[in-house]
């Protein structure tokens, strides 16, 4: 294998095929990359795979020799960052692969391709979603994901694709995030759900080309695949139900405010300095204002009053400083509706719409 190859974009085809390899693995190879050149030598194939994730990829090329070889995949993906703009050169020379460009050199020891598995196919194709609508959805409703991996259920983001509306939801059992979004399916009259691994949707969304589109593959093997331009990945579903979340949310209120995101978002942060993670942070809303603070006795405390929209009877209130934050951060609008029926019951934070397409359920920690 003899190739040159634009930096930049190779350097993109190798931090996205690099996401879902592990830094280290029982079996060697599953932390290595492999690459092929096409047989009529102008482009790349770049691929990984653990047995749970797989990653393909694709660039451009102008190869002088064909051939095939596995090298460590994450290292690969930091020499490649680091090296200078222009042309990068690869070539493999028996069991090593020499990456240069401009004066850098390096030399990879290759790994046995023989030993290397077969990438599962991608399943049948359900309909395709806006590459930058997804990102947004995805990047707005994980913070809610559980990290307790004892839970798999709840350590998922799922995904309910319903006719023309995709929805995708998250939750750790004290806070749940939904998000709707429009969507393309194949089948107008589609009904069906998907339970991804939230890290790894995570991951992928930050690849994704923006102002493109995103095909949703999805098979009945327990996979679900996502294609983006030249790049894929597939992974296997969490096999279990997810909760029935809708009815956790209140239909009525007492009480709402409407709050200026940037800067309550930025108080939060403050006033938070003083509190530790699991550290109430309270909230006194009453007519035009609402009163933050954390900390008390002889601990470190923090003050601060913001100007809000308020209607309802006073309420005070306490929450995880993180919880409130991630709230906050996955609203779109520039303010934001805070629904509130009482101090120990979930508050539901919204964008500042009639018809909000993000909605953040939390639940208020318990003070004397």
């Amino acid at each position: 294998m003899r190739l040159r190859v634009d930096r930049d974009a190779f350097a993109e085809a190798v931090a996205w095929t690099a996401r879902a390899l592990p830094t280290r693995h029982a079996v060697p190879v599953l932390a290595g990359m492999r690459l092929e050149v096409s047989p009529d030598g102008s482009s790349l194939h770049l691929s990984g795979f653990d047995y749970e994730v797989s990653t393909r990829a694709s660039v451009e090329v102008l190869a002088e020799e064909s051939g095939a070889a596995l090298v460590p995949g994450r290292l690969l993906a930091e020499i490649v960052n680091n090296l200078p703009s222009g042309t990068v050169r690869i070539e493999t020379d028996g069991s090593r692969v020499r990456v240069s460009a401009g004066a850098a050199r390096f030399t990879l020891i290759t790994m046995p391709l023989e030993d290397y598995p077969s990438l599962p196919g991608m399943p049948g194709r359900i309909g395709s979603v806006p590459a930058d609508a997804l990102t947004a959805a995805v990047r707005q409703v994980t913070p809610a994901a559980s990290r307790d991996d004892t839970l798999p259920m709840l350590t998922g983001a799922y995904l309910d694709f319903t006719g023309d509306r995709l929805s995708v939801v998250a939750t750790d059992r004290y806070r749940i995030a939904v998000r709707e979004l429009w969507w393309k399916p194949e089948d107008p009259g589609i009904d069906a759900d998907a339970l991804v691994p939230a890290r790894t949707l995570a991951n992928t969304v930050r690849g994704l080309i923006n102002q493109s589109n995103v095909n949703v593959a999805l098979g009945g093997e327990g996979m679900i695949g996502f294609e983006n331009g030249e790049r894929a990945t597939t992974t296997r579903l969490i096999d279990s139900d997810f909760v029935k979340y809708a009815s956790w949310f209140p239909t009525e209120f007492s009480a709402r405010a409407e709050v200026p995101v940037g800067p309550l978002l930025e108080a939060v942060k403050r006033v938070a300095l003083v509190a530790d993670r699991n550290t109430p942070l309270r909230l006194a809303f009453t007519e035009g204002e609402v009163v933050l603070e954390a900390g008390s006795g002889d601990d470190a405390q923090a003050v601060e009053a913001l100007e809000v929209g308020y209607e309802g009877a006073p309420i005070r209130l306490a929450f995880r400083p993180d919880y409130l934050a991630d709230g906050l951060t996955g609203v779109e609008t520039d303010t934001a509706h805070l629904n509130f029926t009482e101090p120990t019951k979930p508050a539901v934070f919204t964008d500042a719409t009639e018809e909000p397409s993000f909605r953040y359920l939390v639940q208020p920690l318990r003070v004397s």
